[in-house]
């Protein structure tokens, strides 16, 4: 059965682009879109869909109202995944949307839209409970980290850096091992000394990886605003 999909873009040109891309997809049904959040909340209410596409920047104010939508998506329809599109890596916009909890939300840069199978596994991710950050976030965030001298990140060997982004990304640990050609046995070891070596408690669920590793990073300072 197809993703029942509702969209929120202000740009038509983009919203069209984006919608035709879906359409090529046997897995996504595009059943609304629009193009500002008080039409995505109604479109949501509407049609009660199985993710939401939502650009960030939207009208009235082109700041964070997509962040806000899904906030209050994920408030009000627990069932329904969110995923939020940037069009550059805004390292605080991602703290402010996962603040309340990670479950059921991604957040992803524009650029990948044209990568459509990764986009529709970003979509079911999210439907599921998972989670989805952008790999050029979770680079943003750890290098920021590792640059400052306070920062217990230091303490990490460059394989556990590895690992570590990987882990922020949302990525299981067999997940992992084949991106960094490594044993699950290694991941699991190096997994486990990241952990201890940032005071975390290591916790199965992907959601509370990620949670536990973007609330470490913010203890740590968030990145200024822009």
């Amino acid at each position: 059965m197809a993703l029942r999909v509702v969209f929120a873009e202000d740009n038509f040109l983009v919203r069209e682009g984006i919608s035709a891309l879906l359409g090529e997809s046997d897995q996504v049904e595009l059943v609304a879109t629009v193009g500002d959040p008080v039409n995505l909340l109604k479109a949501v209410a509407e049609h009660q869909p199985d993710a939401v596409l939502t650009d960030i920047r939207m009208p009235p104010t082109f700041t964070t109202e997509g962040i806000d939508a899904a906030k209050q998506i994920r408030a009000a329809h627990p069932s329904i995944g969110v995923v939020v599109l940037s069009q550059y890596v805004e390292e605080e916009y991602a703290f402010d949307l996962l603040s309340e909890g990670v479950a059921g939300l991604g957040y992803l840069l524009k650029e990948r839209v044209s990568q459509l199978d990764e986009l529709v596994r970003a979509l079911y991710d999210v439907t599921r409970g998972g989670s989805v950050l952008d790999p050029r976030v979770v680079e943003g965030l750890l290098a920021r980290k590792t640059q400052d001298a306070r920062s217990p990140l230091l303490q990490l060997t460059p394989r556990e850096l590895e690992v570590l982004q990987e882990m922020a990304a949302g990525r299981s640990n067999t997940a992992t091992s084949k991106a960094l050609f490594m044993s699950e046995r290694a991941v699991e070891k190096h997994v486990g000394s990241v952990f201890q070596k940032l005071g975390l408690s290591d916790e199965s669920d992907v959601n509370r990886r990620v949670m536990a590793v973007l609330a470490f990073l913010e203890a740590t300072g968030k990145p200024p605003a822009r």
